[in-house]
């Protein structure tokens, strides 16, 4: 198709580009790119990262050669996706707002002109869609929020952010899986962990998962999160 070009990263990948704009829809077709490849391919497919508007495929050249890749995966970009290829399980997130544990929920709502049960109300109506997983292992960048709450990062990042903060920035939301640095707004915080290594896989979220947030009382967070 003539909305996408494929070009070389080396020796055993290969990379797909779409039209840059971070877009569900656009994430939604790579995914079934990537899982209708690794089906055709086989074991010759290695591993498949989707970015915002890229596919990164890489491949054994032992077992297959780029030519024939490229081949099948203008072949596999050709396919229109059946509605049944993005209809994954829904992830549900129950998040405690605001407090100490969403220390921007007050400071967002006064930039928007709305009370925090309004914020939350604006988080939590969209279903999500995730963009890509990466910045740290299993944070994933998630959208659209509602373009009330497309607000830019923090002017001063923080330099510690408690693993679980739920935090939204440039239109989109995510979840810290461990303690890190950031510069997202903090709404609140979750007992979900996105990033477990004694879980299989350790990463939650993958790209194209549907993803939908409900608030919970602190009760229930703090009883929860000493489970």
């Amino acid at each position: 198709m003539n909305d996408l070009r494929i070009i070389p990263a080396g020796d055993a990948a290969l990379v797909l580009e779409l039209p840059s704009r971070i877009d569900p829809a656009v994430t939604a077709r790579l995914v079934f790119i990537a899982d209708s490849l690794r089906e055709r391919a086989g074991t010759a497919v290695r591993d498949t990262v989707v970015g915002y508007c890229t596919l990164t495929v890489y491949f054994d050249p032992i077992l297959t050669d780029a030519s024939w890749l490229e081949e099948e995966m203008r072949a596999v970009a050709s396919l229109r996706p059946p509605p049944a290829a993005f209809n994954r399980p829904r992830i549900d997130i129950p998040v405690c707002y605001g407090g100490d544990l969403g220390p921007d929920l007050a400071a967002v709502a006064e930039q928007i002109g709305a009370t925090e049960d309004e914020v939350i109300d604006l988080h939590c109506t969209p279903e999500y869609r995730v963009f890509v997983v990466g910045f740290v292992p299993g944070f994933a960048y998630m959208g659209e929020v509602h373009p009330r709450l497309a607000l830019p990062r923090r002017s001063s990042p923080r330099t510690k952010v408690p693993a679980g903060s739920v935090a939204i920035a440039a239109g989109q939301t995510g979840i810290y899986p461990m303690e890190t640095p950031g510069g997202w707004q903090l709404l609140g915080r979750t007992f979900i962990r996105p990033f477990d290594e004694a879980r299989d896989p350790p990463v939650l979220f993958r790209p194209g998962d549907r993803v939908k947030f409900h608030a919970i009382g602190r009760a229930e967070y703090d009883l929860e999160s000493a489970g």
